[in-house]
């Protein structure tokens, strides 16, 4: 597992798994431009999109996912280097009322025009304003338990957060010495 450094001033990394030529962040927004990748996705799922988004055109579920995917991009990648991250990223449990030790979190648009976004980044949050991207997905669902693409993501969150923890990963202080041993 390597990290990647996504803004100049260090406050957003992104994983790149083993084996892996991009970035997660990278194959995220490649997958959600990736209009056969969507379609397959949508028609798989198209109960979910249906149900709790109301929409049963699987092309004007990929016409907003590619909008929302631009729009989230920009948020994420046109950050300026004052910008404030917590901002953007939330807690992944909406009932989690206090700060933990890297903690999981998400981000997805607000006050999209059609609907609620289905987009999701999902992180670690090593300091206030300071996060390792994990991973992302499209969630169709109330909860990520509900289908199998967002229990991987899960999944891949919590073995990012016990690669740090084994590491003795703890805050950015410690991030920064693992990544000066490795060079």
């Amino acid at each position: 597992m390597k990290f990647d450094q996504i803004t100049d001033n260090g406050n957003l990394w992104a994983v790149r798994y083993d084996n892996c030529l991009d970035n997660v962040l990278d194959a995220i927004l490649d997958q959600w431009n990736d209009v056969r990748w969507l379609r397959t996705l949508f028609k798989q799922n198209i109960g979910d999109l249906a149900s709790y988004f109301k929409i049963t055109d699987v092309n004007q579920a990929i016409y907003d996912t590619i909008e929302d995917s631009e729009r989230l991009q920009c948020l994420i990648m046109d950050i300026s280097p004052d910008a404030n991250l917590d901002e953007i990223f939330r807690p992944l449990e909406n009932s989690r009322t206090s700060e933990m030790l890297l903690g999981k979190e998400k981000a997805r648009l607000r006050n999209t025009p059609r609907h609620a976004s289905w987009l999701r980044i999902y992180a670690i949050r090593l300091d206030p304003g300071i996060y390792v991207i994990t991973g992302g997905a499209i969630k169709l669902t109330r909860t990520l338990q509900e289908r199998e693409h967002t229990l991987v993501e899960l999944a891949r969150m919590e073995k990012v957060r016990i690669f740090l923890i084994e590491n003795e990963i703890s805050d950015m202080d410690s991030f920064t010495d693992y990544l000066r041993e490795l060079n």
